[in-house]
């Protein structure tokens, strides 16, 4: 079993880096239950497949799955693809799973945030999470790291860092009373410090517009490097994410992160409005306590959701044409990885994307930058 460490990150000189920083492998969870995923979880598992896949040409993937879906995710993925039985309630590994520190002297070890499924009985996606609240301890114990356990809700989505003390939120999502009801904006901040090891937060107001996870930064702005960061944008002021990129834009050109540099921010446009079809929302089963997805409801569609892995960046792509011009442009920022698109439609349909299904497991015993790949 882990050692659970009495102690803080900060206190013993661990830190999480930044995503871009070098890996030793991602973690994925499978999908399967029906009154989330259309059609028993069939169609989202192909496109989770896709990601583990493409993630795959660039570092190891784990995929945790339950028991019984474990010969048919064995079947539907890669050979190189470790899959490991994991049991869980849904498949958010960024949320549910652990989130890696690291030190100076190479060693790593994981925190384990108290998960309530974005809001437990006030808002929370399903009932109950008990299984994904057991996800971060399981990892731990297969990868043989210390652990530990931090006393606050928090999500893996819910922050982004740059690995050199600056952190980034959401108001919406942190301050949400669904979350820690009984601390303070001061208190919250402070855990961040003490478990993340930051000295400098960022706070947006909002995420994208009608993120079911109460507005998650990772859907709206990432570090892409140390001082720079992508930021969902849209030029359509009569849509209502407009004021939100537009506010979260003025944040940031005004911020400056904990090594005092001014940022510079890449806007992202966003897909046109993505919605459920009627066909789509047949094709899920109503159960009481999940969240229903119904005829014309809008989804969080967002490019800035994609993965970092070792000389690639996995983008979710959702057949708009937007996606193209997407691509192009983290391709101009991430000039020495490999930008690749994967089809995503059957994801968001689930409330998240490519970064809320992963999970990065930092090497820091590779100290080179992550070479210029070149794949066909």
């Amino acid at each position: 079993m882990p050692r659970t460490i009495p102690s803080t990150p900060r206190l013993d000189g661990f830190y999480m880096p930044g995503e871009f920083e070098p890996h030793i492998g991602c973690w994925i969870l499978w999908p399967e239950r029906p009154d989330n995923w259309r059609q028993g979880a069939k169609p989202a598992q192909k496109a989770f497949a896709d990601v583990a896949a493409a993630i795959s040409r660039f570092e190891p993937v784990s995929i945790g799955v339950s028991q019984a879906q474990f010969r048919n995710a064995r079947h539907l993925l890669p050979p190189d693809i470790r899959v490991v039985e994991i049991s869980n309630n849904d498949s958010w590994m960024r949320d549910c799973g652990p989130t890696f520190v690291i030190n100076k002297t190479g060693a790593v070890r994981g925190i384990d945030w108290e998960f309530n499924a974005w809001g437990g009985i006030d808002g929370g996606l399903y009932f109950p999470w008990d299984l994904d609240n057991l996800v971060p301890l399981k990892v731990l114990e297969i990868e043989r790291l210390d652990r530990y356990k931090a006393p606050i809700v928090m999500e893996g989505g819910s922050f982004h860092v740059d690995g050199q003390g600056t952190l980034l939120t959401t108001e919406e999502c942190l301050l949400n009373p669904n979350r820690n009801p009984s601390l303070s904006k001061s208190v919250i901040e402070q855990y961040l410090i003490d478990y993340l090891n930051v000295e400098k937060i960022i706070w947006l107001k909002q995420g994208v517009y009608l993120d079911e996870t109460s507005g998650h930064v990772d859907n709206l702005c990432c570090f892409v490097h140390p001082g720079v960061v992508a930021l969902t944008w849209t030029d359509d002021r009569s849509d209502p994410q407009y004021e939100i990129s537009a506010c979260a834009y003025d944040i940031l050109m005004n911020a400056t992160d904990a090594q005092g540099r001014r940022l510079e921010v890449h806007k992202i446009h966003q897909p046109n409005p993505i919605l459920i079809s009627q066909a789509e929302s047949e094709g899920v089963d109503s159960v009481d306590g999940t969240q229903p997805r119904q005829s014309g409801q809008r989804l969080a569609g967002s490019y800035v959701n994609f993965y970092i892995a070792n000389g690639g960046v996995i983008v979710p792509q959702f057949d708009d044409p937007h996606d193209q011009p997407a691509l192009q442009t983290l391709q101009s920022i991430f000039l020495q990885r490999k930008v690749v698109g994967v089809s995503a439609r059957e994801i968001i349909l689930g409330g998240g994307n490519i970064h809320c299904i992963t999970q990065q497991q930092p090497n820091p015993r590779r100290e080179a930058e992550n070479p210029i790949v070149s794949i066909v």
